[in-house]
């Protein structure tokens, strides 16, 4: 990756994470915490991966991107609009009555959302099934899928691991936003390690360790992905990245603006910005 794509993909992180903050403190409602541990993974596969058309949403050569933590909502709208899907205008109604960008994806509403998500734990299953049927239509499609590390929880994506451990499609790319906290604790205080590297090995998948927010690290990463077997992305994320004090902060995980919290914030974008 040369240096003025890295920046780029920098500056189109930070302006992902002010869009979510001037669409929250706008509306009065959005997940930062969440959003913002996934930015950067976001990014890299929107600008810089992802075979995909906005002017041509639903072709069907197109690669496929799965929200299943559909709560970070705010931070794939605003991948989407300024990937060019929809106006970067039509974030300010989000979660508004009849927009097409309510607080979890909805399938079949805005270009590019190719699921519907919110209620955890379904997306794995919904994306195998598509890079199955890719599969047996002799298609290239590749299919990637973004799951919560709390989410993991849900019985829901064992059965479709179980399943994948079977197929080993190599057209479905599972990644894991790490980020170690859920709704109101930490992950490992919930339910035990999260040794996921060891537990992906365990039923046969390619794991692959990364650092989530560096987008060289990221690129490197999806270069060790491997044909003719499952494969699996364990990114290390940190909730509310990008903002000095949500990160790490389990109150980030739906807390609403204030608004010395939001021009706080925004200064640490911005000044950020000015650094690139």
């Amino acid at each position: 990756m040369d240096e003025s794509k890295l920046t780029q993909l920098k500056k189109t992180a930070l302006q992902v994470r002010m869009d979510c903050l001037h669409i929250q403190k706008l509306v009065g409602s959005g997940h930062l915490g969440g959003s913002f541990s996934a930015v950067e993974l976001l990014v890299y596969l929107y600008f810089a991966r992802m075979r995909i058309d906005p002017r041509h949403p639903f072709t069907e050569e197109r690669d496929i991107f799965i929200l299943s933590k559909g709560h970070a909502s705010l931070g794939y709208y605003s991948v989407l609009a300024r990937r060019g899907f929809f106006p970067v205008d039509e974030l300010k109604t989000y979660r508004r009555i009849n927009s097409r960008l309510q607080g979890h994806p909805k399938m079949d509403s805005a270009p590019g959302i190719e699921s519907s998500s919110g209620s955890l734990g379904q997306g794995l299953s919904f994306g195998l099934g598509m890079a199955l049927g890719y599969k047996k239509l002799g298609r290239s499609n590749l299919v990637y899928v973004l799951v919560g590390d709390g989410e993991l929880q849900e019985g829901q994506i064992w059965e479709a691991v179980i399943l994948q451990s079977r197929l080993q499609l190599d057209n479905l790319i599972l990644i894991i936003d790490q980020n170690h906290l859920q709704l109101d604790d930490y992950v490992r205080d919930v339910a035990g390690e999260e040794n996921y590297l060891e537990r992906f090995c365990a039923f046969g998948f390619n794991t692959i360790p990364l650092n989530g927010h560096d987008f060289i690290g990221i690129d490197q990463a999806f270069g060790k992905i491997h044909p003719n077997q499952a494969n699996v992305l364990v990114a290390d994320t940190i909730k509310g990245k990008g903002i000095s004090f949500m990160e790490n902060n389990v109150v980030w995980h739906a807390k609403k603006l204030s608004t010395d919290e939001y021009e706080l914030a925004l200064t640490e974008l911005k000044a950020e910005e000015a650094s690139l």
